[in-house]
């Protein structure tokens, strides 16, 4: 596929549409890698919540494992067109312990509350430090919209 605009957006169209995707969106790609097994992908439900992604899986999952041992992480919104990638660390809660504003609204977004299920379960949650967003070759420049937690270039309008 190739990008006809020509012109790119400023970054308080850029950091707009990305909070737009993130509250909308319902799939993220999880990157994780553990020190002896090398990375690991996969895609996860999430919710935009306070600021952070709230994804939930299986306690036993290889991402779990990965993020316990390593919790530096990166994500990626499926669409290459309109690309958000997020770094930061994550942390893992158990489903007994995890806020219950994130738990329900992670509930509320999926019709799903993973705190009612018998296996165990744990919620990531990953506070982005870093966000870069571009449509295409006309966006490539200035495409980080959060540097170290802050969104660039300051407060929306």
């Amino acid at each position: 596929m190739q990008n006809t605009e020509t012109a790119g957006r400023d970054g308080f169209e850029r950091r707009r549409d990305t909070l737009e995707r993130l509250a909308e969106e319902r799939d993220i790609w999880v990157s994780t890698a553990h020190p002896d097994h090398g990375p690991h992908q996969v895609p996860l439900w999430f919710v935009w919540h306070e600021d952070a992604l709230w994804m939930c899986t299986s306690a036993a999952s290889a991402t779990v494992r990965n993020v316990r041992a390593e919790p530096r992480v990166r994500l990626a919104l499926p669409d290459t067109a309109d690309v958000v990638l997020l770094q930061g660390e994550a942390r893992c809660f158990p489903a007994d312990e995890v806020p219950a504003a994130a738990a329900d609204a992670f509930a509320a977004k999926f019709g799903w509350d993973p705190r009612e299920e018998e296996g165990p379960y744990a919620y990531v949650c990953v506070v982005p430090r870093t966000v870069r967003a571009w449509r295409g070759e006309a966006e490539l420049r200035g495409r980080v919209v959060m540097r170290e937690g802050s969104w660039v270039p300051g407060p929306a309008a």
